[in-house]
């Protein structure tokens, strides 16, 4: 796979598996298997932060969010291991989209950072 595809594979990706956390915790928040007095729902609000920047393909919103996905996976983790039913079953979906988010943003900024670090070698190499 080329250079080219696999970024749009990776943002593809990311923009998906971010979008899908949006719709899952607000389902799970709101219907599914609602907490308290639904305002757990908020939990979605960062989500919505860097779908701009994920479809630009800004490097820095692919760093922030492979950091930031790791507390929808601990979230993840921890209920699936506490509730029972239907929440464990939308927490263990919430661990895989976690999962998948993660891995679109690294490889996406691994594949980002080798072209720049080509690109820097081969304009060295040509330079008088």
């Amino acid at each position: 796979m080329d250079h080219a595809a696999v970024l749009r594979t990776t943002r593809a990706l990311a923009l998906g598996a971010t979008l899908a956390l949006i719709v899952l915790g607000l389902a799970w928040e709101l219907w599914l298997a609602p907490t308290g007095q639904r305002t757990l729902a908020v939990k979605v609000l960062p989500l919505l932060l860097p779908l701009a920047g994920l479809a630009r393909m800004r490097l820095y919103t692919y760093r922030w969010v492979s950091l930031g996905v790791w507390l929808y996976f601990a979230e993840g983790a921890v209920r699936a291991t506490s509730e029972r039913g239907i929440g464990a079953a939308l927490a263990s979906v919430e661990v895989v989209l976690a999962l998948l988010l993660f891995v679109a943003c690294a490889i996406h900024v691994r594949a980002r950072l080798r072209a720049d670090r080509g690109t820097a070698v081969a304009g060295h190499a040509t330079s008088p």
